[in-house]
């Protein structure tokens, strides 16, 4: 429990429904959606479109989504965990051939090569016919009215906009939509999207096939072309998602279940598998030996993905064998407990980014865990001049070596970062998650489930406890330990930094059957709040 003497924050506590974003209009648009009559994932699109146009450095509709859930029923066989893949498509003409005779060694963040066909509004469209209760319509109405009649700049929306501004100059539409006199908004400045407003419009009358197949699409293509791109109508039209069966393995009594490749969520698992081998609950939650453990298992299981995970729908992805008892033993094995473990060779090292993610529970059982992404902050950050469709930057995600499993390849998705994640105790809901920042995310799902499994944390004090994480060659701490922490790793031969922002954001919504009550924790490092009733 949190000591009332310091600032911080009470998880919350509601009998009927939870919802958990990173902005406070977002939860408040998820319960009135659940007031309304809507299921959970009825909410979590309303608030997931609204954050498109409130957090747009974090997500828009030009991004991608995925999503875990839990179906209400009898026993312990609620209908399983479900999950969802809506992550977005190569163009058809992507071949590693062009790129070579191109000249193109890297895909770079701000050109169209980076940009996949974006996936989140079909996986809308199928998760409102397949498990929802209202229509597109009906859950884009605060979207749309926020863009039309303008929304309040939150503060750290603020901070990451400004943060921006150099890759928002780049592009002519990010001009236009993204900047007030050439500059970002300001806290609690007023901000219009009208473009954005009329597209929204547009698929809320047309549906999916508004985003897909009509002008939307065209403007996004002609976009495109304009600067270099290999997209085609014929792209957009061909963007699908699928349903795929979540994998999971056992912790301290509960089941973590992600999300399979071409998803990340296989690192949050073998990080779990890694830990639980190496006994590592024995270490406190403040102590450097519990922050070592949880870099050496994170850089191994980071280097498996970076090795194996790709799109299984093009070539065969070993998921099974990398959480096999075999290869958690062969990783635990190299984890020293009294130094850092020797560069792992020339695997890519994880890049952080940026997302939303969000939770939702509801008064008939049903549980969510849904996170929408643009990848970096304003994606690729090419916007459509006529529409205002802040495209992604998903294609990043592939590599150019043919003889890779992840290359990139025509109609293929690349390996994905965003990881909504749901832990069940008896078959049963008990932890609806996910932590925001790119690569991070795998890692924050074990520092969240670990703090409470091992430490008894609550779901505030767990998502609130401080992080580290690798990017570019070094540890960057959070601020609270900069101290004794961050000078125990440097003997153990890590480089240490402080991280100028905190590591991602989180929410949850923990399932207390116990008491028959919902226990909603979100991030401080982000705008927003969980709320109940």
């Amino acid at each position: 429990m949190r000591s009332y003497h310091l600032p911080g924050r009470s998880p919350v506590i509601a009998r009927h429904a939870m919802a958990a974003t990173s902005h406070p209009a977002a939860s408040l648009v998820a319960i009135e959606t659940l007031k309304r009559g809507g299921n959970a994932v009825d909410a979590a699109i309303a608030a997931t479109a609204l954050l498109c146009v409130i957090e747009p450095a974090m997500t828009g509709i030009g991004g991608d989504c995925f999503a875990l859930l839990h179906k209400p029923g009898k026993g312990s066989d609620a209908g399983g965990v479900i999950g969802l893949n809506a992550s977005g498509l190569a163009p058809q003409a992507a071949t590693p051939e062009w790129y070579a005779n191109a000249g193109i060694k890297q895909l770079q963040v701000t050109t169209p090569h980076a940009v996949t066909v974006p996936g989140a509004i079909d996986g809308w469209a199928t998760l409102l016919k397949d498990h929802g209760t209202m229509s597109l319509a009906e859950v884009l109405g605060p979207a749309i009215d926020a863009a039309e009649h303008g929304f309040p700049a939150a503060p750290r929306i603020a901070h990451d906009w400004a943060k921006l501004t150099d890759k928002i100059a780049l592009h002519a539409g990010a001009r236009q939509h993204l900047l007030i006199d050439g500059r970002a908004p300001r806290v609690g400045e007023i901000v219009r999207f009208p473009a954005l407003a009329a597209t929204l419009k547009t698929i809320a009358r047309e549906g999916r096939d508004g985003f897909y197949k009509g002008v939307i699409a065209e403007d996004m293509v002609a976009e495109l072309k304009e600067l270099g791109g290999l997209h085609t109508m014929d792209d957009f039209a061909a963007q699908s998602s699928h349903a795929v069966t979540p994998i999971s393995v056992p912790y301290a009594g509960a089941e973590l279940h992600e999300l399979p490749p071409n998803n990340q969520g296989i690192v949050a698992l073998i990080i779990l598998r890694m830990l639980d081998k190496l006994g590592a609950r024995s270490a406190g939650a403040l102590t450097v030996e519990r922050y070592h453990l949880m870099l050496e298992c994170s850089r191994l299981a980071y280097a498996a993905r970076d090795a194996f995970v790709a799109d299984p729908l093009h070539v065969n992805v070993p998921a099974d064998a990398m959480l096999s008892d075999g290869f958690i033993a062969d990783l635990a094995k190299r984890v020293d407990r009294t130094q850092r473990i020797a560069e792992l060779g020339p695997i890519p090292r994880p890049k952080g980014s940026d997302t939303v993610c969000l939770s939702v529970a509801d008064k008939n059982g049903m549980v969510v865990s849904f996170i929408n992404s643009l990848f970096s902050g304003f994606g690729s950050g090419i916007v459509t001049r006529k529409t205002g469709v802040v495209l992604q930057n998903r294609g990043t995600g592939f590599v150019l070596d043919p003889a890779h499993p992840n290359c990139i390849a025509p109609r293929k998705r690349p390996m994905h970062t965003l990881v909504p994640a749901l832990a069940t105790k008896d078959g049963r809901p008990w932890l609806s998650f996910g932590v925001m920042g790119g690569a991070f995310q795998a890692t924050g799902h074990a520092y969240v489930l670990t703090n409470m499994l091992d430490y008894g944390m609550d779901v505030q004090e767990a998502i609130d406890h401080p992080r580290v994480f690798f990017e570019g060659g070094e540890v960057q701490v959070e601020l609270p330990l900069v101290g004794a922490v961050a000078s125990g790793l440097r003997a153990l031969g890590h480089k240490t930094s402080l991280r100028d922002d905190p590591w991602g954001g989180g929410q949850a919504i923990e399932i207390n059957s116990a008491n028959g009550v919902l226990i909603g924790g979100s991030d401080p490092r982000k705008d927003g709040c969980a709320l109940g009733y």
